[in-house]
């Protein structure tokens, strides 16, 4: 456990730290795992305001982890609850009060009480619970972080010290202030999204949330497995959930007779379709930082397929000229690991998505279907590293199927 200058050095370190995560999801996740850091909890749960709801957005749990397999994470449920004092998250974000309850099942004389049916669902004890607003500088609350159960020297559930509210709050405040950026950020993208969205009924907010969230997992689970750092992994996921957002955003270049089309394409609309990824890829030259270059690359290559056979090849992203012609006159596709590592996670997601969905011109597939198909394609079309990866992650991959978007939400990392 941490004395109280450790504490201070940590929230200072740990606020560094936060500035550099872009993505709201990951700053999430991050947000709450730092917390539970600097109080030693066993597990904790974090809120996005949404108007007059909160939504429960990420979770973390030690001892819940400590019981999966090597490589496998919690799943759990996202839901939303109107805002009301009657709970304890909803009456912190209410009032903008800190709560620390040294023992959720003896609450007696408050507004809130403590609902035990999930911790009956997932065969956890909650004691102890630390939970306070994130707000923003102005003080409008942005959400709220749950810490539960603290943990002394030996292991053993006990209340919250109270000398640590000060240090929870102030990390808090550096928090809020952090997430209220990265909305920002989020909300640009999500602007650009809604540009391609409005030429293109098939590029919805949902399609490209789920995308960059399915891209997410096949990272990282492929990253563990090529051992990468944690260090390198971390910052790739942050930039990666950003970029696969913005795949298919040179669209917004394409003739609206052809995006809006409620049939198949011909031949000559077909090669004019390709070139929203040399568009897409053009957008992002003047690189200002990693997401410039990464978001460039998975416009460019995520219909690039593992035999060669893909498009756009090697091109002149201004003018989408072949910079390596084939005999046909076209370009040279690129193949194998030509392609960068990012476009054949998200080749495979885009796919995964698009055969999932139900479309204007088509139903959406069977899962079993979906399945063969990403089979039959392994070697083909896509990285056989990378389909492994995802039979592997599939679990993962079928609960954020399940989820309401446009707000992202990440799955549990221990």
């Amino acid at each position: 456990m941490l004395n109280e200058s450790e504490k201070l050095n940590e929230i200072i370190r740990l606020g560094t730290e936060l500035v550099m995560v872009q993505d709201v999801d990951i700053l999430l996740e991050k947000i709450l795992h730092k917390a539970r850091r600097i109080v030693n909890a066993d597990a904790g749960t974090i809120y996005v305001r949404e108007g007059d709801h909160l939504k429960f957005s990420h979770a973390q749990n030690d001892t819940l982890s400590k019981n999966l397999p090597p490589g496998y994470k919690l799943i759990y449920s996202v839901f939303k609850s109107k805002i009301s004092t009657n709970f304890i998250s909803g009456y912190v974000a209410a009032t903008g009060e800190i709560l620390n309850i040294p023992d959720v099942y003896q609450i007696s004389g408050t507004p809130y009480g403590f609902d035990s049916n999930c911790d009956k669902i997932s065969n956890y004890k909650t004691t102890s619970m630390l939970t306070v607003p994130l707000k923003t500088s102005r003080g409008d609350i942005l959400g709220v972080l749950q810490i539960i159960n603290a943990l002394d020297d030996k292991g053993r559930v006990v209340p919250f010290d109270k000398n640590d509210e000060p240090f929870i709050l102030h990390y808090a405040s550096i928090a809020g202030m952090i997430l209220q950026r990265a909305q920002m950020t989020r909300i640009l993208l999500l602007r650009m999204i809604s540009m391609a969205e409005q030429r293109d009924p098939k590029e919805t907010a949902s399609h490209v949330n789920r995308v960059a969230a399915y891209s997410v997992e096949l990272y990282e689970h492929w990253a563990h497995r090529k051992h990468l750092p944690e260090e390198q992994i971390e910052r790739n996921r942050d930039i990666l959930r950003m970029a696969a957002m913005l795949h298919d955003v040179g669209k917004v270049a394409i003739s609206d007779l052809i995006l809006k089309k409620p049939s198949h394409f011909t031949e000559d609309e077909y090669v004019l379709m390709k070139n929203h990824t040399w568009l897409g890829a053009r957008l992002f030259k003047e690189k200002q930082s990693d997401l410039d270059d990464v978001a460039s690359s998975v416009a460019l290559t995520h219909h690039e397929n593992w035999d060669g056979s893909g498009y756009p090849g090697y091109v002149d992203v201004d003018t989408g000229t072949p910079i390596s012609p084939s005999p046909s006159g076209g370009a040279v596709g690129r193949k194998g690991e030509e392609i960068p590592i990012f476009g054949r996670i998200v080749a495979l997601a885009d796919v995964f998505d698009a055969l999932s969905s139900k479309r204007v011109y088509k139903n959406a597939w069977s899962e079993q279907d979906v399945l063969d198909e990403i089979r039959r394609e392994s070697g083909k079309k896509f990285d056989p590293d990378i389909v492994e990866v995802f039979f592997e992650s599939l679990d993962l991959l079928r609960s954020i199927a399940k989820l309401k978007f446009p707000l992202l939400r990440r799955t549990l990392t221990p």
